[in-house]
């Protein structure tokens, strides 16, 4: 039994075999959502699903992010405090972003109406 674990061991100077599984794990993962993102895209053509259309990019867009951010940046083995103080200030800057859109997209279309008439 003890040369079976002799065998197992790296001798001095051998290079260990690339773990590149989780590599490919995480490759056909975003494969497979950017394909379901190609697939809506071109399904979801009429105008008046255009708001739900690009809300969905979004939301699949922010999921592969964080997916990313997981594997390749090694966030998900960190402590749940660190992910908690990255996630939050993202969240709300997501927010921040989405707020400003919308007002500003009001702004605009008021402002638009005023010098009209």
């Amino acid at each position: 039994m003890s040369n079976h674990a002799e065998e197992l061991a790296l001798h001095p100077g051998e290079i260990a075999k690339p773990n590149t599984g989780w590599i490919w794990k995480t490759f056909w993962i975003l494969v497979g959502i950017t394909a379901l993102e190609f697939a809506i895209a071109f399904s979801m053509t009429s105008p008046g699903l255009r708001t739900l259309r690009n809300s969905i990019f979004i939301i699949m867009t922010i999921l592969k992010a964080f997916f990313i951010v997981g594997e390749f940046m090694h966030l998900k083995h960190e402590a749940k405090s660190l992910i908690w103080t990255i996630l939050i200030p993202t969240a709300l800057l997501v927010w921040l972003v989405v707020a400003l859109v919308t007002e500003g997209s009001y702004v605009g279309e008021a402002l638009s109406h005023m010098f009209s008439n």
